[in-house]
């Protein structure tokens, strides 16, 4: 026997409470037309009975789905946290989630065009890679959210943080300590990388130092390769692409027999769940995963719900300040 044929029905209750099945619809819908006995009565045959409406019905008699479908790389934890997070504004705001993930082997494209499948009202596709163009072309048919990157296309709304206000942060507070030699290890070919990597520059310019970049990228890996490029010129202090790379600079620096932070001081980008753990506590750049979701979801909604002009949400990060960063050990 099949869930389906398991699954208790409207004509279930209605038995089980002898009543119609048309009053057990009315009772289920809240819809007027009860007695209040009668009402109790249905409930309580349902709960007894294990009586779930069927939302897949539903959805099929309405010409809504209330569906916000959500793309979002397997790989990458903030984007989780993202997405915990959407699922809570999206209730707020009557609406449900459907996830589509990017993988190995399932491409962007994949994922968009099985959230339209879904029926979704409108897409959030977090750290997009399509070119502004494609990303257009979904926006002609349903809304489109591009969260955390905002290059793109006009037709499209963006929700993201300030990457320049975010580096800015993490040089002021690292000079501030007292650190000079500052190197950042920036995100490769990744969302938001070359913003980063121009904001580094530019704030280590307005400090009178030079700017320092090391190839990188988004995962350990990238950072333990970085890490292995500093061992011939060991500076003071690190910022990371983000936590995952920032986690793999420290596993190289420490496995060359330097400690964080007495020898270097390692700044992440993200404050993921990496950086919050007790033997972790990676001082990090926040970019409040629940406040970008619910931008994100707001946006969505609102344009499914009439708002014509596509609008770009910048959100302002702030430093998160661990275990992790020092004063140089020559002070």
């Amino acid at each position: 026997m099949t869930e389906q044929q398991r699954r208790p029905t409207l004509m279930d209750v209605a038995h089980a409470a002898g009543v119609s099945r048309a009053l057990v619809s009315i009772v289920m819908r809240g819809a007027p037309g009860a007695a209040e006995a009668t009402r109790r009565k249905v409930l309580d045959a349902a709960r007894e009975l294990g009586y779930r409406p069927d939302s897949r019905a539903r959805l099929l008699r309405s010409s809504r789905t209330r569906l916000l479908g959500l793309s979002f790389s397997s790989s990458q934890p903030f984007h989780t946290e993202i997405v915990d997070a959407a699922y809570a504004a999206a209730a707020a705001r009557g609406y449900e989630i459907v996830l589509s993930a990017v993988a190995d082997g399932r491409p962007e494209t994949r994922a968009i065009e099985a959230l339209l499948d879904f029926g979704s009202e409108a897409l959030i596709l977090i750290a997009p890679t399509l070119s502004s163009e494609a990303l257009a072309g979904y926006a002609g048919q349903v809304p489109v959210v591009s969260l955390l990157r905002d290059d793109v296309d006009g037709r499209v709304d963006a929700v993201s943080s300030d990457n320049d206000a975010g580096i800015r942060l993490a040089v002021d507070h690292l000079t501030g300590l007292g650190h000079r030699r500052i190197v950042h290890v920036d995100g490769g070919t990744a969302v938001a990388a070359e913003e980063r990597r121009a904001a580094f520059r530019t704030g280590m310019i307005r400090h009178g130092l030079e700017p320092v970049i090391v190839p990188g990228g988004p995962t350990e890996e990238d950072g333990l390769s970085a890490g292995r490029l500093l061992k011939a010129d060991v500076p003071s202090a690190v910022i990371a692409f983000n936590d995952r790379s920032a986690l793999g600079v420290m596993e190289s620096l420490r496995g060359s027999g330097l400690n964080v932070p007495a020898d270097v001081s390692v700044l992440g980008y993200d404050d993921s769940q990496f950086a919050r753990l007790s033997y972790v506590q990676l001082s990090s750049i926040s970019q409040d995963a629940p406040l970008l979701a619910a931008a994100a979801v707001d946006r969505a909604v609102d344009r499914i719900e009439g708002s014509q002009t596509p609008v770009h949400v910048v959100r302002t990060p702030h430093l998160v300040v661990r275990r992790t960063t020092a004063p140089p050990r020559s002070l």
